[in-house]
């Protein structure tokens, strides 16, 4: 956890540090970029950001809980208002996307240094990774609970779902490409169309028998 110190200082400080810190491990990738580089790139000297944080580590986990916690905690306060299923979908889709084209450098970290982090950081990040992986389960399941036959395997589906969200940073350029809420439509309509459609990976017993079993794939795990 971040130090007594830090909790004392301001919260935009923070913010510039985890902001420089993730655009750092973005361009340099974690294992290549150093403390000394994110004193730099912030204009705070090293014994000040020891003064604050203990290891990059912990600046790693602090770019990784505030990711997260800020896309779950937006998506369960909206949620409760919406009752249709696939618009339901399509908010999880769309808050994905608003959050992360918003943050492509902590995209970025999230999608490539998942195995970077270690104990006891890693363990209370996937904590917060399950809940988002779970909800993502639950609006699937209302999605699909009164289609029994033809479906695609539920964790399947849940995956390249994942997969289509998370490299958009990859390709996505705000001066030519939709907006999230656009591109959000896009990604629910070809989803939809595939996962409420295929036949390859159904299972005899309809999506309630797969609970979606937990593996990484970029953002939950």
């Amino acid at each position: 956890m971040p130090r007594t110190a830090l909790l004392r200082d301001s919260e935009a400080k923070l913010q510039h540090i985890l902001q420089h810190s993730a655009q750092i491990f973005a361009n340099r990738g974690f294992a290549g970029a150093s403390m000394r580089d994110v004193s730099r790139s912030t204009g705070i000297s090293l014994s000040g950001l020891y003064y604050y944080f203990k290891s990059k580590q912990e600046l790693l986990y602090l770019i990784q809980k505030k990711a997260f916690t800020s896309v779950v905690h937006r998506l369960q306060s909206e949620l409760p208002a919406v009752s249709n299923p696939q618009a339901r979908l399509k908010l999880f889709i769309s808050n994905h996307l608003d959050y992360f084209l918003a943050h492509p450098a902590e995209m970025k970290v999230l999608s490539h240094e998942d195995d970077a982090l270690e104990e006891p950081y890693k363990k209370e990040i996937g904590a917060i990774k399950r809940r988002y992986y779970n909800l993502a389960c639950e609006i699937f399941e209302d999605v699909t609970r009164e289609k029994t036959a033809g479906l695609a395997n539920p964790r399947i589906a849940i995956l390249i779902l994942y997969g289509m969200m998370n490299w958009i940073y990859k390709w996505h350029n705000a001066a030519v490409d939709p907006s999230a809420e656009e591109l959000s439509e896009t990604i629910c309509s070809i989803f939809l169309h595939g996962a409420l459609n295929g036949r390859n990976g159904a299972t005899a017993d309809g999506p309630g028998r797969n609970r979606l079993s937990l593996e990484k794939i970029g953002t939950p795990e």
